[in-house]
């Protein structure tokens, strides 16, 4: 019979084996993405090399902070057409903010950019579920078409008076405050109330989330979602989902999001269990149009099946973002824009009054009559474009009409906000002119996007359109608004266009 003998220096000699294995695996893995980092980074220097650059870090990139605006001005003004940003040392985009550039690629069909918009997935994608903002291909399609009637005029126009309703609530808090003549953050209110409307509009919702104090969660995580993706897109390693969900801006963020669809999930349950009832099945199956819901519970795609729970949630996830928090970000910016320029919000005001009278009845036929507000509106998101800019991942390579060619696989990015301030199309661009958007004012077709162009413009841009002209013609004949000099807004590049230090306006009540 043997004995096995227990000997601590083996053991030793393993151990250190296994530690110094290890350490040349990691070294040579490092070695490794070092290569790939210097090779990736040496082809993009070569491929990119006619689009211009300010010096940028090697690792960071370009680090805007939150002086991302102030600085693409510069680069609108010194860089015609397009110019690159590093976002890490081997993650890059081209900015776009030349028309003609703007409509090549908008004239295409290549995907939202992955390396962005993958980011949004923990919110708005459910399972296998996407929603229109992150589909593509033949699936966008089929889902854009099954939702474009939910956007027909024949439903917007009843739309109206909810939206009045909704506006009016908003304003009668605010003349419930007891210092009217305190700068008032206006955002927050705001966004409760286009996401009041949208509850109603979209999702036959009853009672008013103005008033619910639980409305606010909701509110405060799309707000958390919208820095903490953006911070995602700009950093070098929370590209990494495991070392990102280690974070406390993960944590944060799985957070957000579990507020967000317990929202959705709610607004979902709710619907379905009025829908088991037959007689409101019959009463919905009758309706000459359907809502935003409606349709999604009822559509059908080609194969004759209807949409899976995870489709139907990422839809409602999209759209409740998109409707409440993109329209929030337009009408706070166009009430700052007309505060600093008074002349221009007192002849709004007249012709508000010159056509509404007391404002208590708002009717489709009314939003078409106040154009010279409508100018107003339409060159305060000139200003403050809601949706900053949009990115393509090119599908095949893309030759603009000055000979200059990026290939496959680069992200593009339309900087709306430079577009519109771009000199060349856009004369003193940072001067407000709304007779910029009178009727024999010729334009550039691609010179104004702020629902985006091509066949993916927004669906819901005549929606956000009419929510904007009820809210500041209703707002015009109750108050007057005034800036405050001690707190002007910066704007800050995000997902949706907000301010770094709020939006704060006094509140001077007219009657």
């Amino acid at each position: 019979m043997g004995f096995s003998v227990f000997t601590p220096t083996r053991s030793l000699d393993g151990v250190s084996g296994f530690f110094q294995g290890a350490f040349l695996l990691s070294l040579f893995l490092v070695l490794f993405k070092a290569v790939q980092f210097y090779l990736r980074r040496q082809w993009l220097l070569k491929a990119l090399e006619k689009f211009p650059s300010t010096p940028s870090h090697w690792l960071w990139g370009h680090d805007l902070k939150d002086r991302e605006f102030q600085q693409v001005l510069t680069w609108v003004e010194k860089f015609p057409g397009a110019c690159l940003q590093w976002l890490s040392g081997s993650k890059t985009r081209v900015l776009l903010y030349d028309p003609d550039y703007v409509k090549v690629v908008l004239g295409r069909s290549d995907p939202k950019a992955s390396g962005i918009y993958q980011f949004l997935a923990p919110w708005i994608v459910s399972g296998t579920g996407y929603g229109l903002l992150l589909l593509n291909g033949k699936k966008w399609f089929q889902h854009w078409r099954m939702l474009t009637p939910a956007f027909h005029y024949g439903i917007l126009k009843p739309y109206v008076k909810i939206m009045a309703d909704s506006v009016s609530i908003m304003l009668d808090k605010w003349e419930k405050l007891d210092d009217q003549d305190h700068p008032l953050e206006i955002f927050h209110y705001v966004s409760l109330m286009t996401l009041d409307t949208v509850m109603k509009c979209a999702f036959s919702h009853q009672g008013s989330v103005q008033l619910d104090v639980n409305s606010r969660s909701y509110t405060k995580a799309v707000e958390d979602l919208n820095n903490l993706t953006f911070f995602r897109v700009r950093s070098a390693f929370y590209g990494n989902s495991i070392i990102y969900n280690m974070s406390s801006d993960g944590r944060l963020s799985r957070r957000a999001c579990q507020i967000a669809h317990e929202h959705t999930d709610g607004v979902i349950k709710m619907r379905k269990a009025q829908l088991q009832n037959e007689e409101e099945l019959q009463k919905a199956r009758k309706k000459r149009h359907l809502d935003f819901l409606d349709i999604l519970l009822f559509a059908k795609m080609e194969d004759g099946k209807s949409l899976s729970d995870e489709d139907l949630r990422a839809e409602v996830d999209t759209f409740m973002f998109e409707g409440h928090d993109t329209t929030a970000s337009g009408i706070s910016w166009v009430f700052y824009a007309l505060a600093t320029h008074p002349e221009h919000q007192e002849r709004c005001r007249e012709e508000v009054q010159s056509i509404l009278g007391d404002g208590t009845s708002v009717t489709w036929d009314h939003l078409d009559q106040i154009s010279y507000t409508t100018m107003c509106i339409k060159e305060a998101l000139r200003l403050y474009p809601p949706v900053p800019s949009v990115s393509r991942e090119l599908s095949s390579p893309v030759t603009f009409p000055d000979g200059r060619s990026i290939p496959k696989g680069i992200t593009t990015t339309i900087l709306i906000y430079g577009l519109h301030h771009n000199p060349s199309y856009w004369p003193n661009p940072k001067v407000f002119d709304p007779s910029r958007f009178s009727p024999d004012s010729p334009r550039h077709s691609h010179a104004y996007l702020p629902f985006s162009g091509g066949a993916r413009n927004c669906i819901g841009k005549q929606f956000a359109m009419n929510e904007l002209k009820v809210a500041v013609a209703l707002t015009l004949l109750r108050f007057e608004l005034l800036p405050d000099p001690t707190r002007i807004p910066v704007p800050m590049a995000r997902l949706v266009l907000k301010s770094k230090n709020g939006i704060h306006l006094r509140l001077k009540k007219l009657r």
